[in-house]
């Protein structure tokens, strides 16, 4: 049994690390993803954080460029050299992740200060397993946060003899891990199918809300419905769909921010549509200008992709946006419970196109916009998501 070191510190400030290296980070100009949003609502509850992360921007595949300061006094930033690898599925990416679990933990055994609370997003399951064991070694408590399903989401991709490994470490995580929470409810499920011994806490993806965004039905909507992708363009995205839907439609324009191994093919697929423009990766201001100027966020993937609630929902919905998403699942029926979009079905251009005449008529019906904006307003999200993590720690065993 765990003896909790921090339990007598409680209702005073306690050291809290968190342990993620793949969201942007404020000081790269990006947006604050929700490990960031996180640290900072521990370190709003008079905590010092530390937050582990790397060198390597995931997003971009190539070293992070720190452009600002760090503001926030109260969060200690640690990023790790990390090898580089050139996209999202491939064994680089696998022996990269080794390394830096081995790296993250000769790092926090040298480190002066040892942590009350530790918790660490899975994916990476190394980085996760070398933080849980690394909490257990040193009394702390420990909370895997679930963000995607690995290695469910390879398993259209590799054998399942190489997924073996993979599903041992992710079984002993879930199953030894002191707390877990997931951004999605069927991670929930994925964890408690695994073993957990808790039910897992759901908080979905917290994004700071534009609090000044304009009223979809309010927008000066011009001539042409005006789309927009933001996010990856990998395998687990169908934007060839999104670009035959909308090439010749001149009703419609499309705009990517973002980037990936699709983006050259995707370039090329849409070279003579007018109507259709890439911008690739945009800092924070220049995101929230394009999303300010559309009227539509597409969530355009594959329902066996293994996502639940993708980070680009909680970004739509803080700027307002009306949804055309393929995924369903969880965020088709948050989309339908606040009648904020439409669905269509991925690979079907008619589907798609349908749906997108639908909305054209309907871009200034109104939906309960305010509600949807909630659900992943990180004001409300992460001091509740402190609020669990002390409770539960303060109620383990072992005190």
């Amino acid at each position: 049994m765990v003896k909790y070191s921090a339990k007598q510190k409680l209702d005073n400030s306690m050291v809290v690390w968190i342990v993620n290296p793949f969201d942007n980070l404020p000081l790269e100009g990006f947006r604050a993803q929700r490990y960031w949003l996180m640290a900072k609502a521990f370190a709003a509850s008079g905590d010092r954080v530390v937050y582990w992360t790397s060198d390597f921007s995931h997003a971009e595949k190539r070293k992070r460029r720190i452009v600002k300061d760090n503001a926030e006094s109260s969060i200690e930033l640690k990023m790790l050299p990390t090898k580089p690898y050139p996209k999202n599925i491939c064994f680089k990416r696998i022996f990269s992740h080794l390394k830096l679990a081995r790296d993250w933990r000769k790092a926090a055994e040298e480190k002066n200060e040892k942590p009350d609370i530790v918790i660490a997003s899975t994916p990476p399951l190394s980085l996760c397993h070398a933080a849980m064991e690394f909490a257990r070694k040193n009394g702390a408590f420990f909370v895997a946060d679930i963000m995607d399903a690995w290695p469910e989401t390879f398993e259209r991709i590799l054998p399942a003899f190489m997924l073996w490994p993979l599903k041992r470490k992710a079984r002993r995580i879930y199953r030894f891990a002191d707390r877990i929470s997931a951004v999605a409810k069927r991670y929930r499920e994925l964890a408690k199918s695994y073993g957990a011994r808790n039910e897992p806490y759901l908080a979905y993806h917290g994004i700071e809300i534009q609090k000044d965004a304009q009223n979809t039905a309010l927008r000066k909507c011009g001539a042409r419905l005006k789309i927009v992708y933001i996010g990856s363009m990998g395998k687990s995205y169908d934007l060839e769909t999104l670009i035959d839907a909308v090439r010749g439609d001149e009703g419609v324009e499309l705009f990517f921010a973002g980037s990936g191994p699709k983006e050259e093919e995707l370039r090329r697929r849409a070279k003579d549509c007018a109507n259709i423009k890439f911008y690739g990766y945009l800092d924070s201001e220049k995101m929230n200008s394009l999303l300010d100027e559309c009227d539509v966020g597409a969530i355009a993937m594959f329902p066996d992709s293994c996502v639940g609630i993708p980070y680009k929902l909680a970004d739509y919905a803080s700027h307002r946006l009306k949804i055309l998403e393929s995924l369903g699942g969880e965020t088709g029926e948050l989309v339908a419970k606040y009648n904020a979009g439409f669905h269509y079905e991925a690979r079907n251009q008619k589907s798609l196109a349908d749906a997108i005449k639908k909305m054209a008529r309907e871009i200034s019906s109104s939906y309960d916009q305010d509600g949807f904006m909630k659900e992943f307003d990180s004001s409300i999200i992460m001091p509740r998501y402190v609020n669990w993590v002390k409770s539960e720690m303060k109620n383990a065993p072992g005190k």
